[in-house]
């Protein structure tokens, strides 16, 4: 048991650039596809990985010390850095509960199929580390495994349920067909965008706003091509950052190619994971016909969209100004920054691309995650001095990803109550946003199913 545990351990630590490409390979040749063209998918994968990390990086490189200097320029006081998903990650990884968590979660999408209560079946091992954070801190919170695992499970029986509601948005704007989204930050937060757009559909003029990357090109020609808004952003930050002329230029330019690069590396993932999910999708409705499956992928796919970068880069400064008005906050945005749009992906496609409305769902996604970050401070500093992550004394840790999901904090104060106002406020508008995507969501269906009819009767 214990080799199989430190196989297991070191096949995660490999990371998402190797360990996806090894699980697609492995899963397209189970589904029957040639040995070059399964091998084909899971490289096409991998080169998309690893030009994600890139591009990230060099946002990571560059927008994060200039996000420092906003916060220094405009007096803003935090003494806790958002060391991001990609400081999160490992020590999630090395938790008690996270070997577990693959199994576990792979045994619940494994019965809620059989259950018929999703139809999503998730290939996106990696990702499972967002169930296993949330098992993790429960664990610790608790001081009980099996509360652990308890979170673990219904922190991934949630996910694969939002991949479900979610899954005509992504076909419909994203155009990826047969594929859903259950994933552990763009899941938590696609909620809040619905009744944000039933709100605003309601609001005289209001309505008819909508800014969007082909109507900006549109309206200002070469000045709204995607390249120049991105440069335009680049150079604002900069200007807030109060750089140099140099400075400015440059992470304007810097800014123009990450809108540029990151829709042509997103297409090397796609390259590679949708052959698999049609074959994928081509297996099951043979063996269960009459029936509709979903492939659970990770949402870096929606990161190509125009409109995602473009928020992605907005968010930056408004993360920055939000993280300043939050009552109480001690924590600086830094590590998480440059993967914004993970946060509001999803909001973007319920928005249709209207960066209006993104930027309202948005406001109040950054708000939420920030207030509940700080709540977590305790809980996710205990999960790194217990991965061996923090040897100095005094010293504290949070994020936005993970560490301000949710999910993560209604489960714990469910187990483990602290704060009876923060669970009853944020659980109930959280519960509210749920609700109302449930009732939006059989809305989308009996439209699809209406324009099929229609489609067939034509």
């Amino acid at each position: 048991m214990e080799t199989l545990l430190s196989f297991v351990q070191y096949f995660v630590d490999l990371g998402a650039a190797v360990m996806l490409p090894i699980v697609i390979f492995i899963v397209a040749k189970c589904l029957g596809q040639p040995f070059g063209k399964a091998l084909k998918s899971g490289i096409s994968i991998g080169i998309g990985f690893i030009g994600i990390g890139l591009v990230i990086g060099l946002m990571l490189n560059n927008l994060a010390p200039a996000a420092k200097a906003m916060s220094a320029n405009f007096g803003i006081s935090m003494n806790i850095i958002d060391i991001g998903w990609p400081g999160s990650s490992p020590m999630t990884w090395a938790s008690s509960i996270a070997l577990v968590a693959i199994p576990v979660a792979i045994a619940v999408n494994i019965l809620m199929l059989v259950l018929k209560l999703t139809r999503v079946v998730n290939i996106d091992i990696w990702n499972i580390w967002h169930f296993a954070f949330t098992g993790a801190i429960v664990n610790i919170a608790t001081g009980s495994y099996t509360l652990g695992i308890l979170g673990v499970a219904l922190h991934a029986a949630y996910a694969y349920k939002i991949g479900d509601w979610f899954a005509p948005v992504t076909e419909k704007y994203f155009g990826l067909e047969g594929i859903a989204m259950p994933h552990g930050t763009t899941g938590w937060f696609a909620p809040i965008s619905v009744p944000v757009n039933w709100i605003l559909d309601r609001i005289p003029v209001i309505k008819d706003i909508d800014f969007n990357p082909e109507q900006l090109e549109k309206r200002f020609g070469t000045l709204g091509d995607p390249a120049i808004v991105g440069g335009i952003m680049g150079v604002i930050i900069g200007i807030l950052a109060d750089y140099n002329i140099r400075g400015i230029l440059t992470l304007g330019i810097q800014m123009a190619a990450v809108i540029i690069l990151m829709p042509q590396v997103v297409k090397h993932i796609m390259a590679g994971l949708l052959p698999v999910s049609e074959t994928a999708k081509a297996v099951l409705q043979k063996k269960f016909k009459n029936s509709t499956f979903y492939i659970g992928l990770d949402c870096a796919l929606l990161l190509g969209d125009p409109a995602v970068v473009a928020a992605s880069l907005l968010f930056i400064p408004v993360t920055i100004f939000i993280a300043a008005i939050v009552p109480g906050n001690q924590i600086l945005p830094f590590g998480d920054l440059p993967t914004i749009g993970f946060f509001i992906a999803m909001a973007v496609g319920v928005h249709g691309g209207n960066l209006f409305r993104t930027l309202i769902t948005g406001s109040i996604v950054m708000f939420m995650t920030i207030w509940i970050s700080n709540q977590m401070i305790g809980l996710h500093t205990a999960l790194a001095v217990n991965a061996g992550q923090i040897t100095t004394a005094g010293a504290q840790i949070a994020s936005l990803d993970q560490g301000g999901s949710p999910i993560t904090y209604i489960l714990t104060q469910i187990m483990h109550t602290t704060n009876v106002t923060g669970l009853a406020i944020i659980g109930a508008c959280y519960i509210f946003c749920v609700i109302c995507t449930y009732f939006w969501h059989k809305k989308q269906v009996a439209e699809q199913v209406q324009e099929g009819n229609v489609a067939l009767n034509k």
